[in-house]
């Protein structure tokens, strides 16, 4: 497309007239806002208007790979005449632009001169009477190391990466093999065992006498009722005790247990009931 506005350029009054019964479409460009159906032939371009981005390339192995397959050449019998003017041309290119650049270039325009002479140059034979081998051998070589390597990069770029393509969701899962249960807060035991008491106040007897109450034996009657449930209520443990001495041993009892470690007493969540249970012992 042109500027709406260019400078020295003449419009013809017969295409003026031809542009009213011609579509837009039919229009190479718009002058002024008129459509316009050629091209003037007075039309002046600067010689700096039109600046040509050559191709980038990683090096110069990559541009002479370049100009070697766009061409179709072999590259096991490389023209050598061709393809040296034609890199040439392009380093000509860098070093108006990009000088520093240009260095690297150079010193492979020196390899490709310098296997060109050698090639117009006959051929000499060694001490053993053995012909000298092809002056492109190491250069193609390198050229096909270099596209096995740049084709095994693409293949490589192609498939999904993280955070490329694709993002890894992740989610925190706190998992544990033994169970964690609330601690037991002794405001909360004390008020449990008030409770208790309480209640045993209520089935005491005026009667006095003398009774012997071993602890131990109240221990083992606790864990023989614990293995047979796997919770028990702090006070569904007192049920079938009645008196404030029985009461008061079993507590003691209790507390002895959870002090070897035997049982174990927890609650789901604060001010939540009381449970005791037999310790937990990992397989």
């Amino acid at each position: 497309m042109l500027p709406d506005e260019a400078v020295g350029t003449a419009v013809d009054p017969a295409d003026a007239a031809a542009a009213v019964a011609v579509p837009d479409v039919a229009a190479t460009a718009r002058l002024y806002g008129e459509p316009l159906l050629r091209m003037p032939t007075d039309l002046y371009i600067p010689p700096d208007a039109l600046e040509i981005f050559l191709d980038a390339f990683e090096g110069p192995l990559d541009l002479l790979l370049y100009l070697i397959r766009k061409q179709n050449f072999n590259i096991l019998d490389i023209p050598m005449a061709q393809v040296t003017l034609q890199y040439l041309k392009y380093v000509d290119q860098i070093r108006l632009h990009n000088l520093e650049l240009a260095a690297e270039y150079l010193l492979m325009a020196a390899m490709l001169i310098e296997i060109k002479s050698r090639m117009l140059l006959p051929q000499r034979k060694s001490d053993n009477d053995d012909e000298t081998g092809d002056p492109r051998a190491e250069l193609v070589r390198r050229l096909l190391e270099y596209e096995q390597i740049k084709l095994a990069a693409y293949d490589l770029n192609a498939m999904p990466q993280l955070d490329r393509d694709f993002t890894r969701p992740q989610l925190f899962v706190e998992q544990s093999n033994v169970p964690n249960w609330p601690e037991v807060d002794a405001g909360d035991l004390q008020r449990a065992w008030l409770d208790v008491l309480k209640r045993a106040t209520l089935t005491q007897h005026h009667r006095i006498s003398r009774q012997e109450l071993s602890v131990r034996e109240h221990m083992s009657a606790i864990l023989r009722q614990l293995q047979s449930a796997r919770f028990v209520e702090f006070a569904d443990l007192f049920h079938g005790h009645s008196g404030v001495p029985i009461v008061v041993v079993h507590f003691v009892a209790m507390l002895e247990l959870a002090k070897e470690t035997l049982i174990e007493i927890t609650q789901a969540a604060p001010f939540a009931p009381i449970y005791v249970r037999l310790a937990y012992s990992p397989a």
